[in-house]
């Protein structure tokens, strides 16, 4: 396996609930179930900032209005 490490570690598996999940070679930041024998990834698309809670207070706090 590659020396770099992981972004995250995956906790349970998203097809079967167990959490008897090991990491694999390929794909590349795969985990393997070894309940179901699902190979899976998870990769995160984005973070919607906008739900980050008092974002639009000090965003307006910075515009010099109020919220």
């Amino acid at each position: 396996m590659s020396d770099s490490p992981r972004a995250s570690i995956i906790y349970y598996c998203p097809f079967c609930a167990e959490e008897d999940l090991r990491p694999v070679e390929e794909p590349r930041g795969g985990w393997r179930c070894n309940a179901c024998a699902r190979v899976f990834t998870v990769q995160m698309a984005t973070i919607d900032t906008t739900r980050i809670p008092g974002r639009l207070r000090e965003e307006a706090e910075l515009r010099g209005g109020s919220a």
